[in-house]
């Protein structure tokens, strides 16, 4: 299977990948110690042993838990990739019992299409206090709320 669990060699590969989406605004940038602290979230796509993609799923609270860092390389794009690690990702999310999985998105066309729906960040407090506040964006934050119930 070409999804795995990522390690600690991968972590310098998913931090250049998801910042050059991050330097397109395209999604938010996470530094190289967020990405070693929370690789665990993590999952990776290989294709030839070679990461093309990336996915993280971050859990918040007992029954809450966000989708984070969605990414594959340009070249390929629109082959399905990042619906295969956001499927991994939920499955993931439904064996440990989370409720309600969401994800703060540019781009919520793609969620949507998982089954995902629209929400008010405002009825996200997890986030809102413990991530957002941090955000060099906040709170001019652009991006859009998403939730789907598992």
């Amino acid at each position: 299977m070409p999804i795995k669990k990522a390690t600690t060699k991968d972590v310098k590969t998913i931090f250049s990948l998801v910042n050059k989406f991050a330097k397109k605004d395209e999604m938010l940038p996470r530094s190289l110690n967020e990405i070693y602290e929370n690789m665990r979230d993590f999952f990776v796509y290989l294709k030839d042993g070679k990461i093309i993609g990336a996915a993280a799923l971050h859990v918040l609270w007992e029954d809450l838990a966000e989708i984070r860092s969605v990414a594959v390389a340009n070249e390929y794009q629109g082959a399905g990739i990042g619906k295969r690690l956001l499927s991994e990702c939920l499955k993931e999310a439904q064996s440990l019992g989370v409720k309600k999985v969401f994800a703060l998105t540019y781009t919520p066309e793609f969620f949507k299409k998982a089954g995902f729906e629209d929400i008010d960040k405002n009825d996200l407090p997890q986030k809102i206090w413990g991530d957002c506040l941090k955000c060099p964006k906040f709170p001019e934050c652009e991006e859009v709320a998403v939730i789907k119930k598992l």
